[in-house]
This record gives structure tokens, sequence and C-alpha cells, in this order.
């Protein structure tokens, strides 16, 4: 019975710890600078993103091409500039499936 508890806490805290680290590599790459989780900024509210995308088939990589590009035309008329490239692929999508995420 103890084991099963420490294993749920356990559980809890790592993924606790990997939201804490998905959130600060958003921050590093710069996507705070636009975008908020709650609110639109310049950019469209994190949990707006996840919402139209929810269930949507391959919205990782479809998103990641579209960050890595820049552009604009979904959110509205502001142009979204394109992923740095100090963003590896590998972070770019981590921090999208973070985002998808949100609820």
């Amino acid at each position: 019975m103890k084991f099963r508890h420490l294993l749920i806490v356990s559980t809890g805290l790592l993924l606790a710890g990997n939201a804490l680290a998905d959130e600060a590599l958003l921050r590093k790459s710069g996507c705070f600078a636009c975008h908020t989780v709650e609110k639109k900024l310049v950019g469209p509210a994190l949990k707006d993103i996840a919402a139209k995308y929810k269930g949507t088939k391959g919205a990782v990589a479809t998103l990641a091409k579209k960050v890595r590009a820049g552009g604009g035309g979904n959110w509205g008329t502001v142009q979204m500039a394109p992923a740095p490239a100090t963003v590896s692929d590998d972070d770019l999508k981590t921090s999208i499936a973070y985002i998808l995420t949100l609820k």
C-alpha cells in the first residue's frame, strides 16, 4: 500500500516537473515575448491554440512547420516571426506538445 502511494506521488511530481521544464523551454525560446498562456498578447493565447488543435491528427508536426517558417493568416493579420534557428526541432516539437496539453 505504501509503495502504491509513493508511486502515485512520484508520478505526480515527475509530471509537474516536466510541465515546468516545458514552460521554461518556451521562455528560453522567446515564445512569451508574443504569447501568454491565458490571454491574447501579440499572438494568440497558448490555451486558445490548444483548444483550436485539440484532437487534430498530426497537430505537433503541422504546428512545428508553421512555427519554424513563421507567417500569418490563422489568427489575424499579425505575422509571426519564424522560430529562431537556435531552437532545435526536438525542442520545438516538445514545446508544441506541451502547448497542446493546456486547458
